[in-house]
C-alpha cells in the first residue's frame, strides 16, 4: 500500500515564504509571466523592466507575509499602490492592464507555492485563496481610484498634462503606440502620425531661460494651417522640444533663423520611436561643425544618422544612412548623376570633373545642379559635400 505524502503543517507557510523570497527565480517567473501574457507590458524595452522586476519583488514579499501571517495589507501598502497607479496614469499605462498584471503574478505566486509543498492542509489553501482575493479587490479599488484621480488632475492642468505627454514619449515612457492613442483620447488631442520632432536651441547666448520663453511661442509659429492634430512642447536644458505634424519642417528653418536659433528636424521615426528621433535629433546638435548649420536650414535625419555615424555609435544601417542622404541618387536611372557627383567630389572642381567624364562642363555644372534639387544638398557646400561624400561610401 503506498502511502500519502505528509500534509504541510501550517507553520510550513513562513518556510515556504522564505524559500520563495530568497529564490529570484520566483520574481523572474513573474516577470517573464506578465511580459508575455499582458499585451502592454509585452511592448516594455529594457529600461521599463526593472521597475517591473522591483514591483514585483515588493508584492512577492508582501503577499507571502500575509498568508504566513494571516495578515491584511496595511496603509502604507494601500498608499504604494495608489503611488504605483498614479506613475501608470501619468505614464500612460491602462490601468486595467496593471490590474491583469497583478492577478498575472498571483497566479505565478500560487503555482511556484504548489510546486513546493504539494500537498498543502486545507486551513493553508483556504487561507491563500482568501488572502489573494482580498488582497486583489483591496488594490484594485485602491488603484482604480488613484488612478482616475492622477488623471483627472492631469487634464485639469492641460498644458502641464501635454508637456508631461511629451517628456513621456521623449523619455521612451510609452509602452505602445495604443496606450499613446488612449492617453491622448483622455486628453482630447490627436498626436501626429506623421511626425517632425523639432529640437532648437539660442544661437550665441547662455542664457538657457530663453528655451522656456520661446517654446510655446513657436508652437504657434510653425502650426501647420488646416491641420488638426495635437503640437507639443516641452524644454529640455537650454534646448526646445517640439513635436509637431510632419509639414512643419519645410518653414521651421526659416523662423529659426529670424530668431537666431538652431536645430535638427527627424521626420523618419516612428511613433513609438520619439525617444530615438529626440536622441538623434540631441546628438546631432552636440556634434555637428558651426559650418554645419546653414542659415535658414535645419539639421535632419540624413545629418543626423551621419553624425551618429562619425561618433561612431551609429543608429541605422550604412545603406540606409545613404538612401537618406543620396535619397533618388540610389535609383538605377540616376546613375550617371551619381557618377558625376563621385567625380566631382574626388577632383574637386566641376571643370575637371567634366574632363575626367569627357563632358562639356556646361553638363557637368546641370548634373550637379540636379543633384541639389534631387537630395536637397548642394555639393558645393562644405558640410553637405561631407554628407554626400560619406553616403556614397559607405553605400554598397
Amino acid at each position: 500500500m503506498t502511502s500519502k505524502p505528509a500534509e504541510v503543517p501550517t507553520g510550513a507557510r513562513e518556510r515556504i515564504r522564505q524559500e520563495m523570497v530568497a529564490d529570484p527565480r520566483v520574481v523572474e517567473a513573474i516577470v517573464a509571466a506578465v511580459h508575455e501574457q499582458v499585451p502592454v507590458y509585452a511592448a516594455l524595452d529594457d529600461s521599463r523592466l526593472p521597475e517591473v522586476r522591483a514591483i514585483a519583488a515588493w508584492g512577492l514579499e508582501r503577499l507571502l507575509h500575509l498568508w504566513a501571517t494571516d495578515g491584511t495589507l496595511e496603509p502604507a501598502d494601500l498608499r504604494r499602490f495608489r503611488g504605483i497607479a498614479a506613475a501608470r496614469a501619468a505614464d500612460g499605462r491602462p490601468v486595467q492592464a496593471v490590474l491583469r498584471a497583478y492577478r498575472v503574478a498571483g497566479t505565478v505566486l500560487t503555482d511556484e507555492i504548489a510546486a513546493r509543498a504539494p500537498r498543502l492542509t486545507a486551513a493553508d489553501a483556504f487561507a491563500l485563496a482568501r488572502m489573494l482575493l482580498t488582497a486583489l479587490d483591496t488594490l484594485s479599488e485602491e488603484m482604480a481610484t488613484a488612478y482616475a484621480a492622477t488623471s483627472e488632475d492631469l487634464a485639469g492642468d492641460r498644458d502641464r498634462a501635454l508637456r508631461l505627454l511629451l517628456d513621456d514619449l521623449i523619455a521612451g515612457r510609452h509602452a505602445s503606440v495604443g496606450a499613446l492613442t488612449d492617453r491622448s483620447a483622455r486628453l482630447g488631442i490627436h498626436i501626429p502620425d506623421t511626425y517632425c520632432l523639432l529640437v532648437a536651441e539660442p544661437v550665441g547666448t547662455d542664457r538657457p531661460d530663453l528655451a522656456h520663453e520661446e517654446a510655446t511661442g513657436l508652437l504657434d509659429t510653425l502650426a501647420v494651417p488646416g491641420d488638426e492634430a495635437t503640437s507639443l512642447a516641452t524644454v529640455r536644458g537650454s534646448r526646445a522640444v517640439l513635436l509637431l505634424p510632419a509639414g512643419a519642417a519645410a518653414g521651421a528653418g526659416a523662423i529659426l533663423g529670424a530668431r537666431s536659433w538652431r536645430g535638427c528636424a527627424i521626420t523618419g521615426e516612428s511613433l513609438d520611436r520619439v525617444a530615438v528621433a529626440h536622441r538623434l535629433a540631441a546628438d546631432a546638435l552636440d556634434t555637428a561643425p558651426a559650418h554645419a548649420h546653414r542659415p535658414g536650414h535645419l539639421l535632419t535625419d540624413a545629418d543626423a544618422h551621419v553624425l551618429a555615424l562619425l561618433a561612431g555609435h551609429p543608429a541605422a544601417a550604412p545603406d540606409h544612412i545613404a538612401r537618406l542622404v543620396l535619397g533618388p541618387l540610389t535609383d538605377p536611372g540616376r546613375q550617371h548623376l551619381l557618377e558625376a557627383l563621385t567625380a566631382y567630389i574626388d577632383t574637386g572642381s566641376a571643370s575637371a570633373a567634366a574632363r575626367e567624364l569627357h563632358l562639356h562642363a556646361q553638363s557637368l555644372r546641370y548634373r550637379l545642379r540636379r543633384i541639389r534639387e534631387l537630395t536637397g544638398r548642394d555639393p558645393r557646400d562644405p558640410w553637405q559635400r561631407l554628407t554626400l561624400d560619406i553616403a556614397r561610401t559607405v553605400r554598397s
